[in-house]
């Protein structure tokens, strides 16, 4: 498939950008982090554990939901660049060009945000970011207007995909391709969760004689982390047979992060209170220390994927905890 989406497919952009000021440019750098997955995943972690009746007419479903879709657009990345295969641009191997007037430890920072390696279609961080602020715009809907978020998460979104253009780890080609699959990626995970606005006639019917019920109270994220942990599996499988080994850790981390989600959501009703501060608190710390010493100390897979798979499972359950600890 790389003759479908080779390594030469830039269209010029790069000329464009090397005529942009270096601070733009740093600004640039930052914005990328808005999609960055550690973002991203902390991002939804502290919605769905904290979001309340006031955003969303079922915060608990809402929140679990927009986490496995964004599981499912990682997933479709790894798959998509495990089988077409295709490096980043050359500016994003180095030397990098960091402005002189930078401080030193803002040189360091800089110099990691536009020096990555791996392979580079589609996007991960446009892809990431259109599906994460696509889904938290819709799944939590009584915040503002739809119209209103739409827009904001479409602005937050294309500013991400931009920025990895400027900063010259993308094509553009690449970010546009991400900024699509994540889109659809959104829509398909949705309808896969039971939501009425994307059942087609039959749904928005059925959405009308309920009395315009809101839609997230009959999400069910499971199917959703378990077509994410799948599509991981088929990615690690097409990484496996190329030989691709770092594409292989990411899928792996992909499975491990939807059956995680699939075991915590079993263990949720889906209607639970916000987690309290006190609860949430030693929990963030077990589960980020499980996640960063798994990458840190281990160079086990397994004990990696085995260390995301019941950190993940934490996160999702964590809701449930303090019934599940009165009911024992």
């Amino acid at each position: 498939m790389t003759g479908f989406v080779t390594a030469d497919r830039g269209i010029g952009e790069f000329a464009v950008v090397d005529a942009v000021p270096e601070f733009v440019v740093v600004v640039f750098a930052a914005v990328t982090h808005l999609a960055d997955p550690w973002f991203l995943f902390g991002l939804l972690a502290l919605g769905y554990w904290f979001a309340s009746d006031r955003v969303s007419a079922a915060p608990r479903r809402a929140g679990a939901t927009a986490i496995a879709v964004v599981t499912c657009a990682y997933a479709v990345v790894a798959l998509g660049k495990a089988w077409f295969a295709v490096p980043r641009p050359p500016g994003a191997m180095g030397p990098a060009d960091v402005p002189v007037w930078l401080p030193g430890a803002l040189s360091a920072w800089y110099e990691a945000q536009v020096l990555s390696d791996g392979f580079g279609f589609p996007s991960g961080h446009a892809t990431g970011g259109a599906a994460a602020y696509g889904a938290l715009a819709l799944l939590y809907d009584r915040t503002w207007t739809q119209r209103r978020r739409l827009l904001v998460a479409a602005a937050v979104a294309l500013a991400v995909a931009a920025s990895r253009v400027v900063i010259e780890v993308h094509f553009l080609v690449d970010v546009l391709a991400g900024v699509l699959v994540g889109g659809t990626v959104v829509g398909g995970a949705l309808w896969l969760a039971g939501d009425s606005r994307f059942r087609g006639w039959w749904g928005r019917r059925r959405h009308a004689l309920d009395g315009g019920v809101a839609p997230t109270t009959a999400l069910d994220p499971l199917p959703v982390f378990l077509l994410a942990a799948i599509l991981s599996l088929l990615a690690a499988g097409v990484a496996l047979a190329a030989g691709d080994t770092g594409e292989v850790v990411e899928a792996g981390i992909g499975i491990a992060t939807g059956v995680g989600g699939a075991l915590g959501w079993l263990l949720v009703d889906g209607d639970e209170p916000p987690v309290s501060a006190r609860v949430a608190a030693p929990a963030l710390l077990a589960t980020g220390g499980l996640w960063v010493g798994a990458y840190a100390v281990s160079s086990s897979f397994l004990v990696t994927v085995s260390a995301t798979t019941a950190a993940v499972a934490v996160v999702i359950a964590l809701p449930a905890l303090p019934a599940l600890t009165v009911r024992e």
